[in-house]
C-alpha cells in the first residue's frame, strides 16, 4: 500500500486528489495539509511514501516544505510537486531541494496514479527532456551549486558519459544502445553516480550535470529519439 500525504492550500483540490486516490486499491491517503509548515510536520509524523506538494502555498511554500522534509533525515519520504505552470521558477528550486519531480495540476488521473507508483518505486517522474527545459531557463540562478563541481572527479569516464546522456534526455534503454552495454549496466552506472555524488535520484543528477558544466544549456543528445 502506497501512503500519500496531500499538501495544497485549496480544499477543493485536496478533495479531488483524495477522491482519486481513495478509489485506487494500492493507495491510501494518510493526511492532508493546507500549508507547507503543516505538510513538513505531518510528513515527519506520518512518514508517508509520497507527498503531493503544491508549489505555491501561503507562509511556508512547497519549496521550503520540501527542503525541510528532505533535510529531516528520518525517512525516505519522496515528493511530487504540483504546479499550474510547467515552467514555474519554483519548480527548479523544488528539484534542487530534493523533490523527485513535478506534475501539472491538470494532469489526467491515470497519469497521476502512474507517477505516484513510479516515485514510490524510487524513480523520478519528470521526463529528462522536461527537466532540461527547466534547467536551460534557470541554470546559473542558484546561489550555490547542488554539489560542488569538483565532485565530478569522483566519477569514472564512463560514469561521466552516462550522466551526460541522462542530462541530455536519453532513457536507460537509449543510453544502453548508444554506448553498447545492457540496460542493467546503465542502471548500475546510474546507481553508482547517485551514490558517489550523494544525490537522491535521476532528477537531481540532471540538475548536477547542468550546474557542474558537464552539460551546457542547449545541448542535445546528438541523435537520440
Amino acid at each position: 500500500m502506497i501512503k500519500v500525504l496531500i499538501a495544497d492550500d485549496q480544499a477543493l483540490v485536496r478533495t479531488g486528489f483524495r477522491m482519486i486516490l481513495e478509489n485506487t486499491p494500492d493507495m491510501e491517503v494518510v493526511g492532508e495539509a493546507g500549508d507547507g509548515a503543516r505538510a513538513a510536520t505531518l510528513a515527519r509524523e506520518l512518514q508517508p511514501d509520497i507527498v503531493l506538494m503544491d508549489v505555491r502555498m501561503p507562509e511556508v511554500d512547497g519549496v521550503e516544505a520540501t527542503r525541510r522534509i528532505c533535510a529531516d533525515g528520518t525517512g525516505r519520504v519522496r515528493i511530487l510537486m504540483l504546479t499550474t505552470f510547467d515552467l514555474d521558477e519554483y519548480v527548479y528550486a523544488s528539484l534542487r531541494a530534493g523533490a523527485s519531480g513535478f506534475l501539472l495540476k491538470d494532469t489526467l488521473a491515470a497519469d497521476l496514479l502512474s507517477a505516484i507508483r513510479v516515485v514510490a518505486r524510487g524513480d523520478a517522474v519528470v521526463a529528462p527532456s522536461v527537466t532540461r527545459r527547466l534547467l536551460e531557463r534557470y541554470v546559473g540562478t542558484a546561489p550555490t551549486p547542488l554539489v560542488p563541481p569538483a565532485a565530478a572527479g569522483l566519477l569514472t569516464d564512463r560514469e561521466r558519459e552516462v550522466l551526460a546522456l541522462v542530462a541530455c534526455g536519453l532513457s536507460n534503454s537509449e543510453i544502453a544502445a548508444r554506448i553498447y552495454v545492457t540496460e542493467g549496466t546503465v542502471k548500475t552506472h546510474i546507481s553508482r553516480i547517485l551514490a558517489k555524488l550523494d544525490l537522491r535520484d535521476r532528477v537531481q543528477a540532471v540538475v548536477y550535470a547542468y550546474e557542474s558544466g558537464l552539460v551546457q544549456p542547449g545541448a542535445r543528445s546528438g541523435g537520440g529519439p
